[in-house]
């Protein structure tokens, strides 16, 4: 996804900003966020990345929202690795999740308000940026609800379609720009019409999301 957000960016004529930026994701399959090692990541030239890094995005399984216990431990480990990332002269971002939906057994109607209120209540209490991937999701169902942005299978990972959207909440997000226009498609494998309504999903969620009450 975070290929993504770079295309998106050169796209946007951005290259003199970020053409010496790097971007490095680690992901261990079907873990929390707690089973990551953060200080080993925050070490310059440990996981190939040879400066500090100015932001670290924390994304949690969309699961650990749906319990007492699994909310609990992400707050405590968002915590900790928040401290962890100041200390290393970064600033902390959250990713907001997705909800899952059918055909995945945990899918139910009140899944995105859970995580919803997980990532802004967390976010809030350490004073960090909230990414709201999630609710962009839920917007693009709602006016387009054919449209499938998760894989057909399984109901819980993106598809195409969904990644696209979420680099686009991603990069409005982290550059406060629109993405609304931007020529970007996945080099033609996004028809221009779907890419246009992702993009436009994701500039109004962002800006509703931090527009003030």
């Amino acid at each position: 996804m975070h290929n993504h957000v770079r295309r998106l960016a050169n796209a946007a004529d951005e290259k003199i900003q970020i053409q010496a930026a790097t971007y490095k994701s680690v992901t261990i399959s079907g873990s929390e966020l707690g089973d990551h090692d953060i200080r080993a990541y925050l070490n310059p030239g440990r996981i190939r990345v040879a400066e500090p890094f100015e932001m670290v995005i924390l994304q949690g399984g969309s699961a650990e929202a749906c319990s007492p216990g699994g909310r609990d431990i992400f707050q405590a480990t968002v915590i900790d690795f928040d401290r962890q990332i100041r200390l290393s002269g970064a600033t902390t971002a959250l990713y907001m999740t997705h909800a899952y939906v059918a055909p995945h057994e945990d899918a139910h109607p009140g899944m995105i308000r859970e995580i919803e209120s997980l990532y802004v209540s967390t976010g809030n209490r350490i004073g960090a940026l909230v990414i709201p991937v999630g609710l962009a999701f839920e917007e693009a169902y709602r006016r387009r609800p054919g449209m499938l942005l998760h894989k057909a299978h399984d109901g819980s990972h993106p598809d195409l379609l969904g990644t696209y959207l979420a680099a686009c909440v991603t990069y409005a997000t982290l550059y406060a720009k629109s993405p609304d226009g931007n020529l970007y498609d996945y080099y033609g494998g996004i028809d221009r019409d779907t890419a246009r309504f992702l993009q436009q999903v994701a500039e109004s969620t962002v800006r509703l999301f931090f527009s003030p009450n």
